[in-house]
């Protein structure tokens, strides 16, 4: 690991270059988008930059693999938002990944199969491209390339801690009347996190109802029918049906705060899928706020049968069974996860350092059919805010193995500048 350290030495000087830029974007961003403009050029010129610079050096330490993966990075997101007109917004943006250095890393893509996978390839790709309007507080529906989050992204997300976010060619609507709202969207193709390459055609369909009873109680019902018609074995396994239900909420009894979670589902094969399986997924989870610190616990279990895993392809899989990625894909036996968490807020602030975090969680996972150990993790992170629009990050996640499952260590150190 000690070769990392000369390497953060250019992201320093990306992080001061970006740091250079602040005044300026200070300025810029105070026209942001109108509320409602009175023409359609009045809209797009009166509209806002989207800009994100996202240098990270990862590396990655596995014992089953002789050689260690090294990863420079940068991710570079361009585009334009434009003002509201008769309640219509566009957004158009194109992204771009590439490695500074040597490629000493595999990237699923590039068949440098001795190192550890960081799965950051470089490409060049449409970003969003997406078309919305909206009737306040009742209707929006949005058509295009666009970003897709479903509550915690659990089963869909934009996985926007790869480099290389995941986006979705999708019409989308919105309705909400009352307590009640709603969720349809079709799926015609997903833009995934590793390049255009294993991006998948989709012909699926996603349900959401929800009844926000009160802070303390929100009710939400989901159905999601996944069948990706791209002709590979990945694609077919992860065609699925999904049904369930989710209950949260939280509440103020002074001076905490509680929030929980739990969730249902069921699910069996959906359309290119050639499999038989029933398979269910239980979640339970409680956190406490107490001034600066939150504890959490939480509780997962994706089934397996023995032959396949419980799956949820277009999740953000990085948030879940630890920040290592040991199990993206369910082990056939399944897995339980029991997880704590401990963050703190650092009650300190100077010129270019606020918002400061500190995060630990402890993973033990154990198979769901025969409860065999499938090891342990240790996940810390630091994150701090060094001016309006520039951010850091260190993380590292400490995985203990199994057989079958090898230990590893994953290392990050990077900065994000958001305008």
């Amino acid at each position: 690991m000690n070769r990392n350290i000369g390497a953060i030495a250019p992201l320093c000087a990306v992080a001061a270059l970006l740091q250079t830029s602040t005044a300026w974007a200070g300025e810029a961003s105070s026209a942001a988008a109108p509320t409602g403009a009175s023409t359609i050029a009045e809209a797009i010129t009166g509209g806002k930059l989207i800009l994100d610079l996202r240098p990270r050096l990862e590396s990655v330490d596995q014992d089953n693999l002789a050689r260690e993966a090294e990863a420079f990075t940068v991710r570079t997101q361009l585009g334009w938002q434009t003002g509201v007109w008769n309640g219509f917004q566009g957004q158009l943006a194109v992204a771009n990944v590439s490695h500074i250095g040597a490629e000493h890393y595999n990237t699923t893509n590039n068949g440098k199969t001795k190192y550890p996978v960081i799965a950051d390839p470089d490409t060049t790709e449409l970003n969003r491209a997406q078309l919305s309007w909206t009737l306040p507080k009742t209707l929006t529906v949005t058509l295009g390339r666009q970003v897709i989050l479903i509550d915690d992204q659990r089963f869909v997300g934009d996985v926007n801690w790869r480099q290389d976010e995941q986006t979705f060619d999708a019409a989308r609507v919105d309705a909400a009347r009352g307590p009640f709202s709603g969720t349809y969207i079709y799926l015609g193709h997903v833009n995934r996190v590793i390049a255009q390459a294993q991006d998948w055609n989709s012909d699926s369909h996603l349900l959401n109802l929800a009844l926000s009873a009160s802070p303390a109680l929100k009710l939400e019902g989901f159905y999601y029918a996944l069948d990706f018609t791209t002709p590979t074995a990945a694609a077919r396994a992860a065609s699925t049906q999904t049904t369930g239900v989710r209950v949260s909420g939280g509440f103020k009894p002074a001076p905490f705060q509680v929030g929980y979670s739990a969730t249902y589902a069921h699910q069996t094969p959906y359309g290119a899928n050639p499999g038989r399986f029933d398979l269910d997924y239980w979640q339970g989870g409680a956190s406490g706020t107490l001034g600066l610190v939150t504890l959490k616990a939480n509780y997962e279990s994706l089934g397996g049968d023995g032959v396949r895993g419980f799956a949820t392809p277009l999740a953000t899989l990085h948030a879940f069974q630890g920040w290592a990625d040991v199990f993206l894909t369910t082990p056939a036996k399944g897995i339980q996860d029991a997880n704590v968490v401990a963050s703190v807020k650092l009650p300190i602030a100077f010129e270019h350092f606020h918002d400061g975090e500190l995060f630990v969680r402890y993973h033990d996972f154990e198979t769901v059919t025969t409860g065999k150990p499938l090891g342990t993790e240790l996940d810390l992170q630091a994150t701090a805010s060094l001016t309006p629009h520039l951010s850091t990050i260190a993380k590292v996640a400490a995985y203990h193995g199994v057989a079958g499952f090898p230990s590893r260590t994953k290392v990050w150190f990077g900065f994000e500048y958001k305008y």
